[in-house]
């Protein structure tokens, strides 16, 4: 099987085309091929298949084998990937998601793709549809209990679930105990992604995300979107900021009419063969 990988900072992918759409048990092959020590290793798996009502489809599979509705990340990397392959020669191009259709644009430098915006939707607050529960409307500065303390959350759906904790420094340890409980909470019915905040300024913040599925990674293009948004919420924030990972940077735009665009790079780190046992 023929793959390209790749990482949009340091939030890696492993592409595979399916434009005929063969049949592929996606849960094991995520399992075999996303881990590091037996695999190729990476976050997920990035499917590109044919759409009847976007330009492309892509499809998600999580390091664990379950499927996400959509990743900021993989898309650029999606994007990216579709256009200098040739499958879609267009730099404002539509892409179908289990989370809809999303409208990745390109941006060039020396013709060659540098970074990738992405219209990412409209964030979505109802508890109903994120989903919480909770007889709450919203799940807005609201507190959650784990092993006896107290934690001061926002939730929100960025085409995926997302949980927002802002602390005062990035620690590891913290988001290694706390992400995977938050995660699995019996008020998630579908669980949620788990991002730790810090406000640098009204225009920086610090992101570090325990994915849903994949567990903590370098970078989260929806976790950037949900921790952007829930910051200016909050008043935080302004409603444009740079979101500062590990490995680099995205700018997250949550414009007035409730449109949120996210800027980044996406990098192709190198193609190969795998023999699939």
């Amino acid at each position: 099987m023929k793959f390209t990988k790749m990482n949009g900072l340091g939030n890696d992918f492993i592409v595979l085309e399916n434009l005929d759409n063969e049949e592929y048990d996606y849960d094991i092959l995520a399992r075999k091929l996303c881990d590091r020590h037996f695999g190729i290793g990476a976050d997920g798996l990035l499917i590109v298949e044919p759409s009847g009502i976007a330009d492309i489809k892509m499809r998600i599979i999580n390091s664990d084998g379950s499927e996400a509705e959509m990743c900021g990340n993989g898309a650029r990397c999606f994007a990216k990937y579709v256009y200098e392959n040739g499958i879609v020669k267009k730099d404002k191009m539509s892409v179908e998601t289990l989370s809809g259709i999303i409208m990745p644009e390109l941006i060039f430098k020396d013709d060659v793709v540098e970074k990738v915006k992405v219209h990412m939707g409209s964030p979505i607050f109802r508890t109903d549809m994120i989903p919480v529960k909770t007889d709450k409307k919203s799940f807005i500065e609201e507190t959650i209990k784990i092993d006896g303390r107290s934690y001061i959350v926002t939730s929100l759906l960025v085409g995926v679930p997302h949980t927002i904790i802002f602390v005062n420094s990035i620690d590891e340890n913290m988001i290694l105990n706390i992400g995977p409980l938050i995660e699995k909470l019996q008020i998630f019915p579908r669980g949620t992604n788990v991002d730790f905040v810090k406000v640098e300024d009204d225009s920086n913040i610090t992101v570090r995300t325990w994915e849903r599925g994949a567990g903590l990674t370098l970078a989260c293009g929806t976790g950037a979107c949900a921790s952007a948004v829930a910051s200016a919420l909050t008043e935080k924030t302004k409603r444009n900021v740079y979101v500062h990972f590990k490995k680099g940077d995205l700018y997250i735009e949550w414009l007035l009419d409730n449109n949120i665009y996210l800027t980044g790079i996406a990098e192709e780190v190198f193609t190969g063969e795998i023999k699939i046992v």
